[in-house]
């Protein structure tokens, strides 16, 4: 017999004698979703999840199909510590066989995850973890993000406190989102004076320490004094207020949040800040789409992390749109490096340097309206990606 005859055969034989789940992989795109299910993070989990199942419905036409193949999304809860998170990425790419990897919530349990990325050689798309050291000096050729990063968040901030005479401290958590937040929004400070840092512990439910500290450092000062809060997850930290920080001539600014969280703004009316995303305030037929399909879903309209999984989801089936279904991590990266995509915030782009998705913030004044249970804010700019000088900072 031919050896063209044998090798044929024997390729037959190998195709008979796959094995059902083999077969079924090659018409598959596995995506493993890493959030916290449960944890202090939870509830933006939750949001991330629901955004990105529905943003992969809508991006796919309700088919879930990208050339031909059926998304599989395998679900993981990394419960906000970095150790399981990592541990739960390995197992995804080498078990599970996942193509691409989503998430996660915290931004501890991200830089984990990083390595991992690196060393399976596949892709991590972050959403929603914000610290910029993650698309920054921690960074490896395999992670993108649809997230906005500290700098956007600090940059966009400091549009609307960054004022002459205004003085500054800040309260933020005591881990990579606080830090990271508050070094970058120092750095996006210009005008205004920062005088005073405060960290606290993430789980901190008790305010009244740290809140007399940032009285202390601000209230002998002249003009208008402002205390800058970067917080995520539980506890409140605008029980400060109750100090009576009026008597001092002190204001409290904060960014956006989940609209639970942001029932606290109530009590702030006229407080300015910058936030990520308000489902009242983006106009755009995919903002639309998922406010629509949210309400009839859960009676209720998208929140902040919502609209960041839908992001992702609709990054996700544009990239393997452009790559015929090819997922594999170098072809992802050539596809997916300065891609442009629409969101609920409206046209994303992944920056070609350190694969950061460039987008829109909103600069907004709270207002209070009784038909609503949270502060609404207003939008009073839409602060567009050139108007951002947002710093590269890998190392690439």
């Amino acid at each position: 017999m031919h050896r063209r005859n044998l090798v044929a055969l024997a390729a037959l034989a190998a195709t008979a004698f796959a094995s059902p789940l083999a077969l079924a992989q090659a018409k598959e795109i596995r995506i493993a979703h890493v959030y916290s299910k449960t944890g202090p993070l939870e509830a933006y989990g939750k949001q991330t999840a629901v955004g990105f199942n529905m943003g992969l419905d809508y991006a796919t036409g309700g088919t879930m199909m990208v050339a031909g193949k059926k998304l599989v999304v395998l679900e993981k809860d990394d419960q906000g510590k970095p150790d399981l998170g990592k541990s739960l990425l390995a197992a995804a790419y080498s078990d599970d066989k996942a193509d691409i990897a989503v998430g996660p919530t915290s931004s501890g349990v991200a830089l984990a995850m990083l390595p991992v990325a690196e060393e399976y050689k596949k892709i991590l798309l972050v959403e929603p973890a914000v610290a910029d050291s993650i698309t920054g000096d921690k960074w490896n050729k395999y992670i993108f993000r649809t997230g906005r990063n500290s700098s956007q968040d600090a940059i966009s901030n400091a549009v609307a406190l960054d004022k002459p005479g205004v003085t500054i401290a800040t309260l933020a958590q005591d881990y990579a989102f606080g830090r990271d937040g508050v070094s970058a929004f120092k750095a996006a400070i210009k005008k205004a004076k920062l005088v005073h840092e405060e960290y606290l512990p993430a789980n901190t439910t008790d305010f009244t320490a740290g809140a007399q500290r940032l009285i202390d450092k601000l209230r002998n000062i002249p003009g208008r004094k402002v205390i800058f809060i970067i917080w995520a997850g539980a506890g409140n930290p605008f029980k400060i207020a109750d100090l009576d920080l009026k008597r001092y001539g002190i204001e409290i600014a904060t960014g956006g949040n989940i609209l639970p969280a942001m029932a606290s703004y109530k009590n702030f009316p006229g407080m300015e800040g910058a936030a990520y995303y308000y489902f009242g305030i983006p106009k755009n037929p995919v903002n639309e789409a998922m406010v629509s399909r949210h309400y009839k879903q859960f009676k209720a309209p998208p929140d902040f992390f919502t609209a960041g999984g839908f992001s992702a989801a609709m990054a996700v089936v544009t990239a393997l749109k452009k790559s015929n279904g090819d997922a594999s991590a170098n072809t992802l990266i050539r596809t997916m490096e300065g891609m442009s995509f629409d969101t609920p915030k409206g046209k994303m782009t992944f920056r070609k340097e350190d694969h950061q998705a460039m987008q829109s913030m909103y600069h907004f004044k709270i207002k209070v309206d009784p038909a609503f249970a949270w502060g609404v804010p207003e939008l009073v700019h839409e602060i567009k990606p050139e108007e951002m000088a947002i710093p590269i900072k890998n190392k690439r």
